[in-house]
C-alpha cells in the first residue's frame, strides 16, 4: 500500500506555447503570462527550484538582433583585406554557415575552402571512414585537391538533407563573384601554403586553431566569433561570439545568437518569485549536447548550450548512482530495508562526490548542458511552438517527499 504523500513522478519536462515573439516584445513578461497559465490549465503548480528554460532564437528575435550579409561582407573586408582569404574547418549546414559564407565571400576576391574530413567538426559526414580506409588515405596527414576528391570518392549527398556541400558551398562563392580554391584537410597549417589570411569557421576547438595559425606565421588569424563583434551600420551584433551560434533569417539576412540575457532570466526569476512566492531558476538554452549514434552528429553548433542563467544553475551534479548502491553496498537488503538504507546514503552523502565509487557512471556535465539538451530535446526545431520549456523536479532526488 502506498504510503501517504509518497512522489511516484520524478522529473517532468513540459514544453509551453506562447504567442509568436517579434522585436521589441516584453519577453519577461511574455514567458511569465505564459507559465502561469499554463499552469492553470493543465492544474498543476510552481515549485521551488523548477527551471524556466527559452529558447535563444525567440529571445535573439525579440532584441532584434539581426544582420545583414552586407554587414558581414563589410567586417571581413575590414579586418582580412579583403582579397586571398582561407576559409576553414567550416560546420556543412545550410541554416548554420551557409549564410554566413555567403557575407564572407561577398568581401573577398577569392577563398581558399579547406574542409576538414571525413566529417565536419559536429559530424556531418564529407565521406565514410570505410571509403578512407579503402583508398588508402590518412585524414590526420593527407592533403587532398577537389579533383583528387572527386577521383577518389565522387559525390557524397549528406544522409539526411541529400546536399553535396562540396558543390553547394564552391557554387555559393562563385554566385557572390568570388573565385574557390576547394581543398581537404584537418591540419591547421595546410591553409598556409595557400594563403597568410585565415577565417577559422571551427566553433569548439577555434582557440586552439587560431593559436596554431598565429605561430605558424599567419599575418591574419581571426574566427567567426571575431566577425560582427560590433554594429556595422546599425545591424545586430554579439559581442562575445561575433557569428558563431547564428542562423539564417531569410536569403540575406542572418539571426545572431543572443546577447545580454543575464537581466532576462533574473528579470523572469524575480516576477514569478513576486507572483508566486516560488524561488525558480531561469536559463536560455540553443543546441543540446547531445550526439546522434546514427547519423554520428554531435547537435552542439552553437558556442555554449546556453548563454545566461540564474546562479543555481551554476556547477555539476552531485549523485550518487542508485544501482551501485543496491548491487554493492546493500546487496544483502531488498524491500523497505532496502529503501530505507539508500535513502539514509542519500541524505548523508558528501557535498563533493567526485572520485567515489558510489557516484560512478553518474554525469559529470554542467548542469546547464544537461537541462539545456532536455529542453532541445523537448521543445524541437519545427513547429512544436514551444520556445519556453517548464523542467520540474529535476534537483529531487529519491528522498524527495
Amino acid at each position: 500500500m502506498m504510503k501517504e504523500h509518497e512522489r511516484k513522478v520524478g522529473t517532468v519536462s513540459r514544453g509551453i506555447r506562447c504567442p509568436i515573439i517579434r522585436e521589441g516584445d516584453d519577453l519577461a513578461g511574455i514567458v511569465t503570462d505564459s507559465i502561469l497559465e499554463a499552469a492553470a490549465e493543465e492544474n498543476f503548480s510552481l515549485r521551488d527550484h523548477d527551471v524556466i528554460s527559452i529558447t535563444e532564437s525567440v529571445v535573439a528575435r525579440a532584441q532584434g538582433n539581426y544582420a545583414p550579409v552586407s554587414a558581414i561582407s563589410a567586417d571581413v573586408k575590414r579586418l582580412t583585406g579583403g582579397d586571398t582569404v582561407g576559409v576553414i574547418f567550416p560546420i556543412l549546414s545550410r541554416n548554420r554557415f551557409a549564410i554566413c559564407l555567403k557575407g564572407i565571400a561577398m568581401g573577398c576576391k577569392k577563398i581558399v575552402l579547406m574542409l576538414s574530413y571525413p566529417s565536419d567538426e559536429v559530424g556531418n559526414e564529407l565521406v565514410s571512414l570505410d571509403k578512407l580506409d579503402n583508398a588508402g588515405v590518412n585524414p590526420y596527414s593527407d592533403v587532398l585537391t577537389l579533383e583528387k576528391y572527386r577521383e577518389l570518392f565522387g559525390v557524397n549527398p549528406h544522409e539526411f538533407t541529400g546536399v553535396d556541400y562540396v558543390q553547394y558551398y564552391g557554387d555559393l562563392i562563385r554566385e557572390c563573384g568570388t573565385e574557390v580554391e576547394i581543398i581537404f584537410a584537418n591540419r591547421p597549417r595546410t591553409i598556409l601554403e595557400y594563403t597568410d589570411t585565415v577565417i577559422t569557421c571551427d566553433i569548439h576547438t577555434r582557440a586552439r586553431t587560431k593559436r596554431i595559425l598565429k605561430e605558424q606565421g599567419a599575418r591574419v588569424a581571426i574566427g567567426l566569433d571575431d566577425i560582427l563583434r560590433e554594429s556595422v551600420d546599425g545591424s545586430g551584433f554579439n559581442e562575445e561570439y561575433g557569428l558563431l551560434g547564428s542562423n539564417k533569417a531569410t536569403e540575406y539576412t542572418i539571426k545572431l545568437f543572443p546577447h545580454h540575457c543575464q537581466s532576462l532570466v533574473e528579470d523572469i526569476q524575480g516576477r514569478i518569485l513576486k507572483i508566486t512566492g516560488k524561488h525558480v531558476e531561469v536559463m536560455v538554452y540553443g543546441d543540446g549536447a547531445f550526439k546522434d549514434p546514427k547519423g554520428k552528429i554531435w547537435e552542439l553548433a552553437d558556442p555554449v548550450v546556453s548563454p545566461a542563467f540564474t546562479k543555481g544553475l551554476r556547477g555539476t551534479p552531485n549523485e550518487l548512482k542508485l544501482k551501485y548502491l543496491a548491487d554493492n553496498d546493500f546487496a544483502n537488503l531488498s524491500g523497505d530495508a532496502l529503501k530505507n538504507a539508500i535513502s539514509e546514503s542519500i541524505k548523508q552523502k558528501d557535498g563533493n562526490l567526485k572520485g567515489q565509487m558510489a557516484s560512478e557512471g553518474t554525469t559529470p556535465r554542467q548542469l546547464t548542458d544537461l537541462i539545456g539538451s532536455l529542453c532541445d530535446l523537448t521543445s524541437g526545431s519545427g513547429d512544436k511552438g514551444t520556445p519556453i520549456v517548464l523542467v520540474q523536479g529535476y534537483f529531487d532526488n529519491y528522498t524527495t517527499e
